[in-house]
């Protein structure tokens, strides 16, 4: 791999087959967004692209949870046309251009991730950072101009990107960025949910989330061993599934995310979860063997050693420069597997599996086992803490509370410390303020969002005599966390 310096960003660039492939890599995505500004990365994207005339030649960009990439393949002189021009549009943005473009981001409806991992890290981290990713945010249309500009200052300049190519720099590429300090990344992400338990959400299939150490031989193997029996299990022997599949984040120095994704013929997502379960605790408990880890180790050695692979290997180059990680290629990587042993495979397993958090679709019930027996936990938004005994509340109205049980026993309550909900179950939600992340206005109504991915509404269709609880929690929250309902969104 070859290091060059073109304008104050790192180049990167090996020899391979085929038309010459490009990415200017720059260290922001979703995960850098807060919840109020959510979508502002993938708007300069669009602003950078919209700048473009027609080209007749491959050419795309992309945001995702950490990183956002700027994609081209052509002849050189295409390729440096097109990474000159991403460089200008973003060093000056058509902010003009905001309206328009929020609509096309509102019509493309991407995701930063699959939404089961979107679902385990939003219930792992919160409403905040890589937990942001299963959550629509305030919309396209209700990001402020101040957040564009921002976000364009901060990490969309030399310091924060790298440029990879599949041939050397093309004669006469620039890239004329701005001048800035590469954003400090030294730090892992809180968590809010150590685990191990289970919750329930909107997600195709049951799906498991442990935290553990990218860089660890023994728990890659380990997991990849994992997907397998799985494979072989779910969907060969039993057919009670289709796609089994799994990914690596980075999440911090030592502190990363693996993730197990299954989706589950209809009516089997309890079996399917329970199996899941079952081969994690069998792996974590009996451990593998050695044909299981020559098996897994033979296939990375495919993948990682093929010569298609060589815009990956770059791109996981480029990843590891931009958050300060020592980057190993592909054969020193495959050097420290084939040093694993399957006791250490299993320890790493163990260990791991203390993290765990399983999330099974919608209504989905299970009873689990964790390895010393006791049932394992549930979690959900619901708060431990007892109904305030001071504060404005407010009830249904009377002719809900006439017909309805679950009317008469449902509250909505706002204290000098927070929000408080009770539904017709008796389930009591909790929001402080000091952990709102959003509120969304639409008339008399609100919508308060909590870092703990609670949510809380005060609306009229639930709730009568709203104004002076409404009045309260304006009074109590920052306006710049207040805003108007989305015009994009579409009506349930």
């Amino acid at each position: 791999m070859h290091r060059d310096l073109i304008d104050g960003v790192p180049v990167l660039w090996a020899e391979a087959p085929g038309p010459l492939e490009a990415a200017l890599v720059f260290g922001c995505g979703v995960s850098d967004e807060t919840f109020r500004s959510l979508g502002v990365t993938h708007l300069v994207e669009h602003l950078a692209m919209s700048t473009l005339p027609r080209l007749h030649y491959d050419h795309n960009a992309s945001v995702t949870l950490s990183l956002t990439e700027f994609t081209v393949s052509g002849r050189p002189e295409q390729v440096a046309d097109f990474l000159g021009r991403v460089c200008e549009a973003l060093s000056a943005l058509p902010l003009d251009r905001i309206e328009r473009e929020a609509g096309v981001l509102a019509a493309e409806g991407s995701g930063a991730t699959d939404p089961t991992s979107a679902e385990l890290l939003s219930f792992r981290y919160g409403t905040q950072g890589a937990g942001l990713a299963s959550w629509d945010g305030p919309g396209p249309d209700r990001i402020p101009v101040e957040a564009v500009r921002d976000t364009a200052t901060r990490y969309f300049h030399s310091g924060n990107a790298v440029l990879v190519l599949t041939g050397p720099p093309p004669a006469g590429l620039r890239l004329p960025l701005p001048a800035g300090e590469r954003p400090d990344r030294g730090t892992a992400q809180p968590v809010l949910q150590p685990g191990p338990l289970w919750f329930q959400a909107e997600v195709p299939g049951p799906g498991l989330a442990l935290r553990g150490d990218l860089d660890d031989p023994a728990l890659i193997l380990a997991h990849a061993v994992l997907l397998e029996r799985l494979r072989k299990l779910v969907r060969h022997q039993e057919g009670l599934t289709y796609e089994i599949d799994g990914s690596r984040r980075y999440a911090g120095p030592g502190e990363d995310d693996f993730f197990v994704r299954l989706d589950a013929r209809e009516g089997q997502e309890r079996r399917v979860a329970e199996l899941l379960w079952q081969e994690s605790l069998r792996l974590a408990d009996e451990g593998v063997t050695e044909a299981e880890l020559a098996e897994e180790l033979a296939a990375l050695r495919e993948v990682w050693l093929d010569p298609r692979a060589t815009s990956a290997e770059l791109g996981e180059a480029a990843a590891s420069s931009l958050f300060g990680v020592e980057y190993q290629d592909a054969q020193a990587r495959l050097n420290a597997l084939a040093k694993t042993t399957p006791e250490q495979a299993r320890q790493a397993f163990a260990a791991a599996l203390g993290t765990a958090l399983l999330v099974v679709p919608g209504e989905t019930e299970v009873e689990l086992r964790q390895p010393d027996g006791t049932a394992l936990p549930s979690g959900s938004c619901r708060s431990e803490r007892e109904w305030p005994s001071q504060g404005l509340v407010c009830k249904p109205s009377l002719s809900d509370r006439l017909l309805s049980s679950a009317a008469r026993r449902a509250r909505l309550a706002v204290t000098a410390e927070g929000v408080w909900i009770r539904d017709g179950d008796g389930e009591v939600i909790h929001v402080p303020f000091d952990e709102v992340v959003g509120v969304e206005t639409d008339g008399p109504g609100r919508v308060v969002f909590g870092r703990r991915n609670c949510v809380v509404p005060m609306v009229p269709d639930l709730f009568a005599n709203l104004g002076p609880a409404v009045a309260a929690l304006d009074a109590a929250v920052p306006e710049a966390l207040r805003y108007p309902v989305s015009g994009l969104r579409v009506a349930d």
